[in-house]
């Protein structure tokens, strides 16, 4: 993203409506509240993205950090990595450790997490999937754990330019990424990852990605 895509995504954290747009026109308007952690709509897909969550967690792309700071609520040791500087002040605001970094970068303690977190979309991040999955391949130990959030089913591999706006800045266009959660075994094989358990939790679609698919099955039963 470009500075100017930072101001209008800094303009959304601090409560300006802001959008996304495609090129083929369509625009949708961003989930503000419910990154914040405001909306309570998020609170049983959050839970079941970070159940499982017992040990080094690295939330990629966290955002305003609420998942952050869900696990330190829970005493699991947790780091959000994120390249939007306010993204990563809201976060340290919320008492949870943050870093400004770009994830493809140099990043601590990577071969060794035991957990990698890429919600609310994230496996869109540069529009290659199959990058953003092999780098959080590369972070998780031997038999870590990537808990992956993907789109509705039906939705396919899209790769498309999107830009951010507001009603008062437009941002450039960059490229995003949807991956429907019906080819979640398709690209995280390409990545090294075997699907070792999914849900659906209140609309939203989360897979299971363990480095290790003989690894013992993650127990998903009581988030459908």
């Amino acid at each position: 993203m470009s500075g100017t895509d930072f101001d209008v995504f800094d303009r959304m954290l601090a409560g300006e409506r802001c959008w996304i747009r495609s090129d083929d026109g369509m625009r949708h308007r961003l989930p503000t509240r419910r990154w914040l952690g405001l909306s309570g709509a998020e609170h049983r897909a959050d839970s079941a993205l970070t159940a499982c969550c017992d040990g080094p967690t690295l939330d990629l792309g966290c955002g305003p950090g609420r998942l952050v700071a869900r696990l330190l609520r829970r005493g699991v040791l947790a780091l959000g990595v994120d390249i939007s500087p306010a993204a990563v002040h809201i976060t340290r605001f919320r008492g949870a450790p943050a870093l400004h970094r770009d994830l493809f970068g140099p990043l601590p303690g990577t071969g060794r997490w035991a957990y990698a977190l890429l919600a609310d979309g994230n496996i869109g991040i540069g529009g290659d999937p199959g990058r953003i999955l092999a780098r959080t391949a590369e972070l998780l130990a031997h038999d870590g754990l990537a808990i992956v959030e993907f789109a509705v089913p039906g939705t396919g591999v899209v790769t498309r330019p999107i830009r951010l706006e507001s009603r008062s800045g437009v941002g450039a266009w960059f490229p995003w990424s949807r991956v429907g959660i019906e080819h979640a075994d398709e690209v995280a094989a390409g990545a090294g990852l075997g699907v070792v358990g999914t849900a659906s939790v209140d609309g939203r679609h989360i897979a299971w990605l363990r480095r290790d698919p003989e690894a013992e099955q993650v127990r998903c039963d009581e988030f459908r």
